[in-house]
């Protein structure tokens, strides 16, 4: 079984990344996959700022990322970047920490204009930190998102399966990667 963890690297409780991501995790959970999730803004603010190495919720966190198949790594788009609570995190990982990792970003925006944050801020920092099979990432506009009176998240048609194809496709080479380990 492969095991996946999803980096959430929004500030806020209530996001639109929240709804993109209760998706791609249901979709996890139907195939069978084992699912954990890092939300950034729940580890403790003094241990990020100060580079705590050491600290129990960072040591936690990096093992469920050492223990994972495939990271989706997962961020709004602030000043044409990732947040930096996620980068504060992503600087706590060991150096080669995405090796031999299946990484998919996803990146919520507010205008087209920051369609290439993937490209530009996520994949550098993915490439140092040893990741080498790492997915087209999907780009979401945050008005293909929109919170119901349920309190559930509406993903325009479009976008949604643009999600559900990439969470596919993580999931298939998740699979893969864990039956030739185990060959």
């Amino acid at each position: 079984m492969s095991k996946i963890v999803i980096l959430q690297g929004s500030p806020t409780a209530k996001s639109r990344l929240n709804g993109v991501l209760d998706r791609v995790r249901s979709q996890i959970e139907e195939s069978g996959a084992e699912v954990s999730v890092v939300n950034v803004r729940d580890l403790p603010a003094e241990d990020l700022l100060h580079a705590r190495f050491d600290s129990e919720a960072i040591a936690e966190a990096n093992r469920l990322v050492a223990d994972a198949d495939a990271v989706v790594i997962a961020s709004p788009v602030y000043k044409a970047s990732f947040t930096g609570i996620l980068k504060a995190y992503l600087d706590l990982l060991p150096q080669k920490g995405l090796e031999n990792k299946i990484v998919l970003p996803l990146v919520v925006g507010g205008t087209i204009a920051h369609l290439l944050a993937i490209d530009y801020a996520f994949k550098p920092v993915l490439s140092v930190l040893g990741a080498r099979n790492i997915l087209t990432g999907v780009f979401v506009l945050d008005t293909q998102v929109t919170w119901g009176d349920d309190g559930k998240a509406r993903i325009e048609e479009e976008i949604a399966g643009r999600i559900d194809a990439a969470t596919s496709l993580l999931l298939q080479e998740a699979r893969w990667q864990t039956s030739r380990a185990q060959g």
